[in-house]
């Protein structure tokens, strides 16, 4: 595949996709691993899962939908809750273990396919899809340009696209960097520790919700409402107080905390220009 692009492109152009491609790897590879098993991850998040499904029911209330695609959904964590407002779910997931575990995990659920793709080379046709969700992704995308196009291209026209970000501006963050007398970045920011900050690990970065914003805009797509989501995760707090109680009150912040760009987590509700 390479040696054509070698041909037909300039090698700034080819060193880039080299390095798309790599990074995609990389990615795939980690969700492969069998050390790795991000079902298990969940394990203790209870609050974040409940939290996640939360915003997503609140931005599709009352709505339904022919096609959802849930890109990069892993083990199909949320392609349950999907298929309540889609007539026909599909899991695009980079990683076949990933794939083989949402075998057995959505056994039950016939309505849900599995597909082994890229976010960046999702194989549908032009505006067959009128939901797309991306959650948990972002943090894996330095630059996710070409993954919105794409998700632009699949859209239908009446579409919705939901994104969640971690959020380098919430509020802990603008602290620290007030602190140091400093602004939040707008470009992305590696959060790996220093140790895991080389070539062979995959990427792991924070965006700023008003950079994603724009290179929505660039791939023509527009934010059409925003909630902040996780806004009381705590490692303290969750020994302390009941999962019921932390999602009754989440229920009432993620809209009010919206517009500061309060907690770790930002969710988009995205249409087209």
């Amino acid at each position: 595949m390479y040696l054509k692009i070698w041909i037909h492109k300039k090698p700034d152009i080819l060193f880039a996709d080299m390095t798309k491609q790599n990074a995609k790897q990389k990615r795939a590879d980690q969700y492969n691993d069998p050390s790795h098993n991000y079902k298990n991850y969940w394990d203790g998040r209870e609050y974040e899962n409940a939290a996640e499904e939360l915003a997503i029911r609140r931005l599709l209330k009352n709505r339904s939908f022919r096609h959802a695609v849930d890109v990069g959904g892993g083990y199909g964590r949320l392609c349950i809750l999907l298929e309540e407002y889609a007539k026909k779910v599909t899991l695009a997931e980079p990683s076949k273990q990933q794939l083989d575990i949402a075998k057995d995990f959505l056994k039950n659920h016939k309505r849900i396919n599995r597909e082994l793709m890229q976010a960046d080379d999702l194989k549908f046709k032009d505006e067959s899809v009128d939901l797309v969700t991306m959650v948990r992704v972002m943090h894996h995308l330095p630059d996710p340009s070409l993954e919105f196009s794409e998700i632009a291209r699949i859209l239908s026209s009446d579409g919705l696209f939901i994104l969640e970000i971690a959020n380098l501006a919430h509020i802990r963050n603008r602290i620290k960097y007030m602190i140091k007398g400093k602004k939040v970045p707008i470009d992305p920011v590696d959060i790996r520790s220093p140790k895991n900050r080389n070539k062979n690990e995959i990427d792991f970065v924070n965006h700023n919700p008003k950079k994603v914003a724009k290179q929505l805009a660039h791939a023509g797509l527009r934010v059409d409402k925003v909630l902040s989501v996780s806004n009381l995760r705590s490692p303290g707090l969750k020994k302390i107080a009941p999962i019921s109680a932390m999602v009754t009150v989440e229920k009432f912040l993620q809209r009010p905390l919206a517009r500061a760009h309060f907690g770790p987590s930002v969710f988009f509700l995205v249409k087209k220009a």
